[in-house]
């Protein structure tokens, strides 16, 4: 009942990147992996998506040991691969290496069967100005909501 609460958002990714595309695969893991994901020890703050032979993996998802394991445990920084659709990955695989994109997981979840899930979002990294511009707007959209708030 309360693995539908695990949601694990990368909030800097919004700020960083421009998204593009959105997509939700799904991810290879181990039995301690999945336990310490259902306790909400996982970070993907700083992970990023890559090709290798065909096939795309999560580098640097970080997933803390699981507590109640032995000395079967998992490497907490290891490459997982992300499952997704032949036709997907060719995709993906394609606006990669021609336009220089990048793959960026946004969420991570456990969906209502139990399974655990990765939004995974195909994007471009912003400029210095972009960044500032995003700022300057959230600012005023602030500013403007508080103006009609008094006017209520």
């Amino acid at each position: 009942m309360n693995q539908n609460k695990i949601n694990i958002l990368n909030r800097k990714a919004k700020f960083e990147y421009e998204f593009l595309d959105k997509y939700t695969a799904g991810i290879k893991l181990a039995g301690t992996e999945i336990k310490a994901i259902r306790e909400g020890k996982a970070n993907i703050a700083e992970s990023f998506c890559e090709f290798s032979n065909n096939e795309l993996f999560v580098i640097n998802m970080h997933i803390e040991e699981y507590s109640h394991a032995t000395y079967f445990n998992h490497n907490p920084k290891s490459e997982r691969k992300l499952l997704l659709n032949r036709k997907e990955l060719k995709k993906l695989e394609k606006e990669v290496k021609h336009s220089g994109l990048t793959i960026i997981p946004t969420r991570l979840f456990i969906n209502d069967r139990g399974l655990a899930k990765l939004d995974i979002v195909l994007a471009r990294g912003k400029k210095m100005y972009d960044k500032r511009e995003t700022i300057k707007d959230r600012d005023n959209k602030r500013a403007l909501d508080r103006v009609k708030k008094d006017f209520r």
